[in-house]
C-alpha cells in the first residue's frame, strides 16, 4: 500500500452535500455524497425504479432521463451536479392516467419486448423530439443509436417515434422496405 495516500480515520463520515432539484415536478431537498450518481439517487433514495441500470458505463441508454429537457445517461451524471435542475424520469412522462403520446405509440407499435430498455428509449425519444434535429426516419435511428434494445425492436421503436413526429412512414430509403417484425440489416 502506498503510504503517501492517507486513508480516512476509522469512523470518519463521508461528507454529504445539500442539493435541491425537482423530479417529475416534485421539489426535492436531499443530502448526498459527492460520489452518488443520479441513477443511484433516483432508484435507491427516491424509489423511482423506472430508469434501469444496464451497463453502468453510459453505453446502453437504459438509464436515460431528461435534465432540463436534455437527455442524459444518469449512470454517468453525479447527483450533486443536478442542483437546481428539473429532472424527468419515465414515471413523470404521463399526466395522471393520460399516457404521453410516445408511450401510447410504443404500445400501438409494439415497440418493446422484454421492456428493460423501454424507459430509457422513451425518455431519449422525448429528448430527441425536443432537440428538433431529426427530420427523417434515418435521422431518428441515428439519434437514437445510444439506446440499445437487445430484443431488436428497433423498427417498431422508430415507427412509434416517427408517428408522434408526424413523419412520412419509411420514405427515407425505398430500396430497403420496412417489414414489421424484422430488423433491417
Amino acid at each position: 500500500m502506498d503510504d503517501s495516500i492517507a486513508a480516512l480515520p476509522t469512523g470518519t463520515a463521508v461528507p454529504a452535500y445539500p442539493i435541491q432539484f425537482c423530479v417529475n415536478g416534485e421539489p426535492q431537498n436531499i443530502q448526498v455524497e459527492a460520489y452518488v450518481t443520479l441513477l443511484d439517487l433516483l432508484r435507491e433514495r427516491l424509489g423511482m425504479t423506472g430508469s434501469k441500470k444496464g451497463c453502468d458505463h453510459g453505453q446502453c441508454g437504459a438509464c436515460t432521463v431528461l435534465v432540463d429537457g436534455k437527455r442524459i445517461n444518469s449512470c454517468l451524471a453525479l447527483a450533486v451536479m443536478q442542483n437546481g435542475k428539473e429532472i424527468t424520469t419515465i414515471e413523470g412522462l404521463a399526466q395522471g392516467e393520460q399516457l404521453h403520446p410516445l408511450q401510447q405509440a410504443f404500445i400501438d407499435h409494439d415497440a418493446f419486448q422484454c421492456g428493460y430498455c423501454t424507459p430509457g428509449q422513451l425518455c431519449s425519444a422525448v429528448g430527441l423530439i425536443g432537440e428538433g434535429q431529426a427530420s427523417t426516419p434515418a435521422e431518428v435511428r441515428e439519434l437514437m443509436s445510444g439506446n440499445v434494445c437487445r430484443c431488436g425492436a428497433y423498427p417498431q421503436i422508430v415507427a412509434a417515434i416517427t408517428e408522434v413526429m408526424n413523419m412520412p412512414e419509411r420514405k427515407d430509403n425505398p430500396e430497403r422496405p420496412y417489414l414489421p417484425g424484422t430488423v433491417p440489416a
